[in-house]
């Protein structure tokens, strides 16, 4: 009886959205990129736009999500919005990182996405524009993937900070107590292969086309380098999704080591109470803040 409410509830969700999508006004950039999209599916194989184009969508993906976060280090105005102001980024640590990146990027996930041609062919994914799902039913896949990741991310990310493993494979990637966007995917061969794990699982259930996959790396991207920004600007559009956890969360995961595991919401840190010593922490500041009001 749950089961078949849920599903009702589920499907009315679906036709409201659908209902109210048919009044929405068309979108000008559909047709480029129809166009856009039938043009690679008639110049390009399957092969080359799985491997090649999520190649290219991860890498210009990744490396202009980074821009922002890098020009505010260069801008005084930004710098009361870093959260770990003792600890500015230095071109060493920078240049060290975007190595590593191009090792991981190249020689350890690329190996990986190579498998995504023959994926896409043993489920029968499609690529063709019909085949292509609305922008709503995109985002709830997307939605869907990001809980899954999340919690595989809490769970495995919390076992590779036990003290008998943790300084053999997770310690690399908190090399940088203070964290930059580009650090997002600093990390240890074997680290971006466990946690890297959680990303696909998703995918596996929920994938019905291509874009899906293109869609959930962006998304993913955006949130993992978003959380190791090391600024929590506001008006940042990404703080509007409820539980999300957001940079000053994750920062404090870099800061102290302990607690706050979860890559994207805060619900598994609350629930095991892995997040008492940032919420602690975050009372310590309120109160301060007010001494320092009064003060002044």
């Amino acid at each position: 009886m749950a089961m078949n409410d849920s599903i009702s509830i589920l499907n009315s969700a679906y036709l409201a959205v659908e209902y109210i999508d048919s009044f929405l006004p068309d979108n000008p950039l559909q047709q480029p990129f129809k166009n856009a999209w039938n043009y690679m599916l008639d110049n390009y194989t399957k092969f080359q736009i799985a491997t090649w184009g999520s190649l290219i969508v991860h890498e210009v993906s990744y490396f202009l999500l980074c821009v922002p976060g890098f020009v505010f280090q260069f801008i005084p105005y930004m710098q009361k919005y870093k959260i770990q102001q003792d600890k500015p980024e230095t071109w060493e640590k920078q240049w060290k990182c975007f190595k590593t990146l191009l090792f991981n990027h190249f020689f350890i996930q690329l190996p990986l996405i190579c498998g995504t041609y023959y994926f896409t062919e043993f489920f029968n994914i499609p690529y063709e524009w019909e085949e292509m799902p609305r922008w709503y039913v995109l985002a709830a896949q997307c939605l869907g993937c990001t809980v899954i990741e999340d919690a595989w991310h809490y769970f495995l990310h919390r076992l590779l900070h036990h003290k008998r493993i943790y300084k053999y494979i997770h310690k690399v990637h908190h090399e940088f107590v203070s964290p930059f966007g580009m650090q997002a995917e600093y990390a240890h061969p074997l680290e971006t292969l466990i946690l890297g794990t959680g990303f696909f699982i998703g995918i596996v259930v929920f994938c019905n086309h291509m874009i899906l996959l293109w869609a959930w790396v962006i998304c993913r991207l955006m949130e993992t380098i978003d959380v190791h920004s090391g600024y929590d600007v506001p008006l940042n559009p990404l703080h509007l999704v409820p539980f999300y956890a957001g940079a000053r969360f994750h920062d404090f995961h870099h800061m102290n080591f302990v607690g706050n595991y979860a890559s994207t919401f805060t619900w598994w840190d609350r629930i095991f109470g892995t997040d008492s010593q940032f919420i602690a922490y975050k009372e310590k500041e309120k109160k301060a803040q007010l001494v320092t009001k009064k003060k002044a």
